[in-house]
């Protein structure tokens, strides 16, 4: 019997103005692997034109997996392809919610500290009359047939959801209860439907030991992400991360609500240890607190920088194969020509290391939700709005060295607040129990009853013996 991938999010049927700079380091980033079975999607989309990209995690046996993703037009052979799924782990590396860490300076130096906040046979039982004919038969027409990769790709219409219904479900593809109803909906739309399976012999030949991702290109005024199918037979919520790429600005969805996960905070050191079971909960509580109903931008930025990156920028080339288009290579910066001898010295610019274009944007939204909570569809739009945001998280590592100034001991007596402050916030976050908070707060560097190093030698040892 086949089954249907739980890759791919909710599509797939299943039977079982720049904000300024911060001075920080990166540490540690929030990416899909922290979620179990988290489904990732990028859309690249410019004026009516779209690119779907669909990254699997399937891990059962090939010869079971296929998927059916409603689409809104017709899709030929051309507009398939199977791609690279390093490129949609860098853009989901680059993208995370991150965390960074300062370093207090010494108190008793006069510094100032700028701290900027960012605002098998393809298809043969399918193809064959019978086949074809038995479709007919039930109002079922197979409008595409081809192979890309390992893979066997049908495009069909139907005009009526039960025929439609008892044909997939006659040819292996097992669909859950309640999918007739909302198949009638697509229908009613007058989409068709993507269906794709492994073809074993070209998976064996490809070399590969897992399951690429698909990449489909159509043009459409229609912008949108179809997820009921996928929560059909559900088990508790679903996560979904989708990634998206313009030439305009952020993407959002319309029809539900755009949170900004909570951003700019300060937490204890601990955490460094601990990101991924951090991110877990403050994202589950903050879920949860919405009823699953709502979409969390986790990201927002123009590609042409990052502050701090999490990774190496995506290059041109990269984003073009994920479906930005309209981005041309560009030349990689260089910097300005030392000076000839004699002449005064030049201020040389910082670049970075890749070259990036500037007329991408990235969004990254991050959706928790079941199929109560999420009855529609997602429709999406473009916006001019090229506001940054990232999710970020702050752990300030207090100055432990010697300190003999006055403004050493009124530093030192505000570290206790600041660290209580910071057990809150982290349990407000997260849920977790201050007190558990507290002990490994201490246990990890952050006593509450800190106090600055005293040099207890003579002076003048402290004098000659630096």
């Amino acid at each position: 019997m086949k089954v249907l991938s739980s890759f791919l999010f909710v599509m797939m049927l299943m039977t079982s103005a720049p904000a300024q700079a911060f001075c920080g380091f990166y540490v540690a980033k929030a990416d899909a692997d922290l979620f179990n079975e988290a489904s990732k999607v990028v859309l690249a989309r410019h004026e009516d034109r779209t690119v779907i990209t669909m990254a699997n995690d399937y891990k059962g046996e090939v010869s079971e997996f296929a998927i059916v993703v409603p689409v809104p037009t017709i899709i030929k052979k051309s507009q398939v392809n199977i791609a690279d799924s390093k490129i949609i782990d860098h853009l989901d590396a680059y993208s995370a919610p991150r965390l960074v860490e300062y370093y207090d300076s010494d108190p008793c130096q006069m510094v100032m500290r700028r701290e900027m906040m960012m605002s098998a046979a393809p298809m043969a039982v399918m193809e064959d009359a019978a086949g074809a004919s038995s479709a007919k038969a039930l109002g079922v027409t197979i409008e595409e047939s081809y192979t890309v990769g390992e893979y066997d790709i049908l495009i069909l219409s139907a005009e009526q959801s039960d025929g439609l219904f008892q044909w997939l479900n006659q040819e292996g593809y097992k669909l859950p209860d309640g999918a007739e109803k909302v198949l009638r909906s697509y229908i009613k739309q007058e989409m068709k439907f993507f269906v794709a399976k492994v073809n074993l012999d070209e998976f064996d030949k490809s070399g590969y030991t897992f399951l690429r991702p698909i990449s489909v290109a159509y043009e459409h005024e229609k912008f949108m992400l179809p997820i009921r199918l996928g929560t059909l037979n559900a088990k508790g919520p679903q996560d979904l991360i989708l990634m998206t790429i313009t030439k305009k600005g952020r993407v959002e969805p319309t029809n539900y609500r755009t949170v900004k996960i909570p951003t700019g905070e300060d937490i204890p050191l601990f955490v460094a240890d601990e990101f991924g079971d951090f991110y877990k909960a403050m994202f589950e509580k903050q879920a949860r607190e919405e009823d699953y109903k709502a979409v969390f931008l986790e990201y927002a930025w123009d590609m042409a920088w990052c502050d701090p990156c999490a990774a190496d920028p995506v290059p041109p080339e990269d984003l073009r194969k994920l479906g930005a288009w309209w981005i041309e290579d560009t030349p990689e910066i260089q910097p300005l020509p030392r000076p000839m001898p004699g002449q005064p010295p030049r201020v040389m610019p910082q670049i970075m290391p890749v070259p990036a274009p500037v007329n991408s944007f990235i969004t990254r939204m991050h959706m928790r939700y079941t199929g109560e909570s999420f009855p529609e569809d997602i429709m999406l739009q473009v916006t001019d709005d090229r506001e940054n945001f990232q999710g970020r998280y702050v752990m300030r590592h207090p100055f432990t060295g010697e300190a003999k100034c006055e403004a050493a001991t009124d530093y030192f007596e505000t570290l206790p607040e600041r660290f209580e402050r910071e057990a809150k916030t982290l349990a407000n976050l997260t849920g977790w129990k201050i007190a558990d908070i507290r002990t490994k707060m201490r246990d990890g560097g952050q006593p509450f009853d800190i106090q600055p190093k005293v040099d207890e030698r003579p002076w003048w040892e402290q004098m000659w013996n630096e």
